[in-house]
């Protein structure tokens, strides 16, 4: 199928088509959803990956970028399946070979100045933002977008709905697509008997009160999608290697690099939002085997709650709360989801704001035939009022240095201008 559209932004030339396996998956092929899959089913996962301009990016043709998607569906053959309900109404992906939705577009700005922008949402014209539904028979779960420069690089854009797998699924998926471009990789068929499923509980008598790290959702139907009361915008900043160890030598304790940022965020969010400052916050973690043909979502999740007001506890204070061990959530969301899986809806990420640890995924791991992004951008659609940050790795240092981090926020739009204004004044970070 192809159709061309001609939208009014920044992007123009649009062609849509869909690539499907390149051999036809059994009959009656199903990837059951577990109650983790379930739990984060209103959620998206949307990459950017930025490449320079050079002969192997401007070289490469449609069919080329194509070809690969070919075998690499006949791998991850669940990503072009379409949703389906079992008889008592639980959903599940029908393997039907319905196929990922490809967009290819162009943009009137190079990688450089596009990057030097640091516009609020602009990854949404290089990266479809679709969800499941209303049609959700027909509503493709995958969608990847070419985006050429007018310099001669390029933009992958990923958008991934969460349940088919967490961002280490994600990123090996599209890393795949590298490496079978590149010639690099001998393909086998994706084993979902791999995936790890967490363990029934022992008890007879279960939870049925969600933890404090999430919340109900009106009941979404078939448009999974959770509704919200604010305008939300994505927005990013980069910590160069030599701002990172600045601000980690003000910490005199072995804190993460994870928990020193957050800290730094959580605290400047309090800030920003006075009267209503977060004095409760959710922790998030992948913990997927990193096999690459394993499709799950294995996350940690913890809520952390602060006694007195985060604006004004210092920096060691709120890096300390944030690294406690505490009891993992995620089973007994697993577990009431899946028992209520028919009607139970779920918001995760932004319930309360949320804290999520993507240092250590391999997002700069996707190469074009030995070229790596120069950038990523990574996101979440469908997130809760209260919003998230990401924080991940930056960009590889031409000397070959410790590499900075990438702190992605998807906030409340009006809280924006203000956040990055203190933000700047109090640490220089812009």
């Amino acid at each position: 199928m192809v159709s061309s559209t001609a939208p009014a932004d920044a992007t123009r030339c649009h062609r849509l088509s869909t690539v499907v396996p390149g051999s036809v998956t059994a009959e009656n092929t199903v990837h059951e959803l577990t109650g983790g899959d379930l739990a984060v089913k209103l959620h998206y996962l949307r990459a950017v990956y930025y490449f320079a301009p050079s002969e192997t990016v401007e070289g490469l043709t449609v069919p080329h970028i194509k070809e690969p998607m070919f075998p690499l569906l006949d791998i991850y053959y669940p990503a072009a399946g379409r949703i389906r309900r079992d008889d008592a109404g639980r959903p599940r992906v029908r393997c039907n070979d319905g196929g990922v939705r490809i967009v290819e577009a162009s943009l009137e700005w190079t990688v450089e100045e596009w990057l030097r922008r640091r516009e609020v949402n602009s990854h949404r014209r290089l990266v479809p933002e679709k969800a499941v539904g209303p049609d959700i028979h027909f509503s493709p779960t995958v969608f990847i977008q070419f985006t050429r420069f007018k310099c001669g690089g390029m933009a992958v854009g990923l958008s991934w709905a969460h349940l088919l797998g967490d961002a280490v699924s994600a990123s090996n998926f599209i890393n795949l697509w590298g490496q079978i471009l590149s010639s690099k990789v001998n393909v086998k068929k994706l084993d979902l008997s791999l995936r790890n499923e967490p363990e029934k509980s022992a008890r007879e008598e279960q939870s049925t009160e969600l933890p404090l790290s999430v919340k109900q959702a009106k009941h979404v139907g078939d448009f999974w999608l959770p509704p919200n009361t604010k305008q939300m915008a994505t927005f990013s900043i980069e910590l160069t290697a030599a701002r990172l160890t600045n601000l980690l030598s003000q910490i005199p304790t072995k804190i993460s690099t994870f928990e020193v940022i957050s800290a730094l965020i959580w605290q400047a969010i309090s800030k920003t939002r006075a009267e209503r400052e977060p004095k409760m916050v959710t922790v998030c973690r992948s913990c997927s085997n990193e096999i690459t043909e394993v499709l799950s979502n294995q996350l940690k999740v913890k809520t952390v709650i602060a006694n007195s007001s985060p604006a004004k506890s210092g920096l060691l204070e709120l890096a300390k709360m944030l690294s406690r061990e505490a009891m993992d959530e995620m089973k007994t969301i697993q577990e009431i989801v899946d028992k209520q899986s028919e009607e139970m809806d779920v918001v995760l990420y932004g319930s309360n704001l949320t804290f999520v640890d993507m240092e250590s995924i391999d997002f700069y791991g996707l190469e074009i035939k030995g070229q790596k992004p120069v950038y990523v951008d990574y996101s979440i659609h469908g997130v809760g009022d209260e919003g998230v940050v990401l924080v991940l790795q930056g960009p590889e240092a031409n000397d070959g240095g410790n590499k900075g981090r990438v702190v992605s926020f998807i906030l409340p739009e009006e809280e924006i201008s203000l956040l990055q204004e203190l933000l700047e004044n109090d640490w220089g970070i812009a």
